[in-house]
């Protein structure tokens, strides 16, 4: 049985696998897809418009799912929640391999999405408990390290797959990878304690009418720039006020805004939603940067973004080890900066910039992130009590999804009002880096901090 103080070795090195390898096929899944998408329409004869469903019903099942897989996760056991994502995920990566229509292959991504928040939800709860308190920030350095790498890699890893093979295979090489993380998980992943109260299905209800209908309504509005669009949000954003007023009185909620009163943990939130939205503007932004403003091929654009995830690899597992040790407010506050200037100095870029200084920028702007990620991660987990670790990780994952969901909108919006959308976007993120990292600074004024 596992206690506070995390699992014995070598137990823990097959945890964190099982958690890595699931994780990485969560994120991955949330963008190799839209490298096959042309393909995908073509082959299943579906207008151009109609195949993005196949990418935003994953993103969309993930982001309703979260919260409620996290409360249940603290109701049923941590690891039993994973392990039925693992499970769902591989039976609908089955179903995305065999489908013939686009409706069936938009049902099985959909499934794929709450497969993916089952395990997303969950994860960080699971390193809490895997890693002894000690080691937190290195654990949770290493997740970060496997998160952001994944995120930016797979692009990549979609073009190598599709260079050898069709897009049915996008799908099909998780289901090897997802049994095998299911396989570890049985015996490895840590035991928690369970909580005697149940499921809040309204408040359920209400989270995924929250979500649902913020996002839809603005993807609407800034494909269509309707009314609609608007109209939509904004019964979405009335849900999310129901769904508070009715949490304020629970001592623990679903929507966690029992830990949102702490002043540490909603600026830690607010740090993680403001600069996941300046790395989603990059993003979006960086491969029409690098191809229309700087004449770069897609062979070179997809060399010039690898040096951004090897600042990650280099910077996460470091600030993880100093977060054990060091205020995460200093740590993040330094990393937004340093992500910050990089977006600056990328936007700026000459028209005849040579690679090695578009190299040098994304690897700063890797370096920052990486090093703002872990220890912001790890005082998210740890500023929340030990029986609202599910709360927490479900909040961290809900806070990287929604800053994700900022960053492509605000993109998006700034491609339509200017004819140098992508430095206007990179100019954004900078702008909320450096807002980021004032926030992150002003969590030294908290003792826990």
């Amino acid at each position: 049985m596992t206690d506070w103080n995390g699992l014995a070795t070598p137990r823990r090195y097959w945890s964190v696998l099982a958690i890595w390898l699931a994780i990485t096929m969560a994120v991955l899944d949330a963008s190799i897809a839209n490298v096959a998408l042309p393909a995908i329409a073509r082959d299943l004869h579906a207008a151009a418009a109609e195949s993005i469903w196949v990418v935003n019903a994953y993103q969309l099942a993930i982001v309703v799912a979260l919260l409620p897989l996290a409360a249940l996760g603290e109701i049923l056991e941590y690891r039993r929640i994973f392990q039925a994502g693992l499970v769902l995920f591989v039976l609908a990566s089955i179903g995305c391999t065999f489908a013939h229509t686009l409706p069936e292959l938009t049902i099985a991504r959909a499934a794929q999405g709450f497969g993916a928040a089952g395990v997303m939800s969950v994860n960080g709860a699971l390193v809490r408990f895997t890693y002894p308190q000690s080691q937190l920030g290195r654990g949770v350095g290493l997740n970060a390290l496997v998160v952001s790498v994944a995120s930016v890699l797979g692009p990549t890893i979609a073009s190598a797959i599709l260079a050898v093979g069709s897009w049915q295979w996008l799908f099909a090489v998780n289901v090897p990878i997802g049994v095998a993380a299911w396989l570890l998980g049985r015996t490895t992943l840590p035991e928690s304690p369970r909580q005697d109260r149940k499921l809040d299905w309204i408040a359920a209800a209400l989270n995924v009418a929250t979500f649902g209908l913020i996002i839809a309504g603005v993807d609407l509005f800034t494909r269509g720039g309707n009314l609609l669009g608007l109209a939509i949000a904004a019964a979405g954003i009335a849900s999310g006020v129901v769904l508070v007023r009715r949490s304020l009185s629970q001592p623990k909620p679903l929507a966690p805004v029992d830990l949102m009163r702490s002043k540490l943990f909603s600026l830690t939130v607010a740090t993680s939603v403001a600069s996941f939205a300046a790395q989603m503007l990059a993003f979006v932004a960086l491969p029409f940067y690098f191809q229309a403003t700087l004449h770069r091929s897609q062979v070179e654009t997809g060399l010039l973004i690898t040096p951004w995830p090897l600042g990650v690899g280099i910077a996460a597992p470091i600030a993880g080890r100093l977060a054990d040790r060091f205020p995460a407010a200093i740590l993040g506050g330094i990393g937004l900066a340093v992500l910050a200037v990089g977006l600056g100095l990328m936007a700026i870029l000459p028209a005849d910039a040579s690679n090695f200084a578009i190299g040098w920028r994304m690897a700063l702007c890797g370096v920052g992130f990486g090093f703002f990620q872990a220890p912001n991660n790890r005082t998210m987990l740890s500023a929340a009590p030990i029986e609202r670790t599910g709360a927490a990780g479900g909040m961290l994952a809900t806070a990287r999804l929604t800053g994700q969901t900022i960053g492509a909108t605000l993109t998006a919006i700034l491609f339509r009002m200017s004819g140098e959308g992508a430095v206007s976007a990179l100019a954004a993120g900078a702008a909320f880096a450096a807002v980021a990292s004032v926030v992150s600074f002003s969590r030294l004024t908290d003792k826990r901090s």
